[in-house]
């Protein structure tokens, strides 16, 4: 399984970006979907989920501001991320975990926000 994530990049504060996570196994094997992000000298958190029925997670610093989607025809997780704050700046990860109890990793792609 590979999770191929693209869109991160710089951008001012207050502005908007998309990523986008395009998974080599059928969404329809996934169970869930979702972007993690790490902060430097930090953890790796959740950002936000979104599961095989649609149902959708946020934290709770960015719910309102980004919003989690996914294509089934693509077998792509969408994550928009809007009002962007420089405490954003992270990389963001996908993730899946399938119906196998599989727990796959994307590579990574960086959002910086300057102030």
């Amino acid at each position: 399984v590979q999770l191929q994530a693209s869109g991160g990049g710089l951008v001012q504060a207050g502005g908007s970006l998309r990523l986008s996570c395009a998974a080599s196994e059928s969404i329809f094997r996934i169970n869930y979907m979702g972007w993690y992000r790490q902060a430097p000298g930090k953890q790796r958190e959740l950002v936000a989920t979104v599961t095989n029925v649609g149902s959708t997670n946020y934290a709770y610093s960015v719910k309102g501001r980004f919003t989690i989607s996914r294509d089934n025809a693509k077998n792509t997780v969408y994550l928009q991320m809007n009002s962007l704050k420089p405490e954003d700046k992270a990389v963001y990860y996908c993730n899946e975990v399938d119906i196998y109890g599989g727990n796959y990793w994307g590579q990574g792609t960086q959002v910086t926000v300057s102030s």
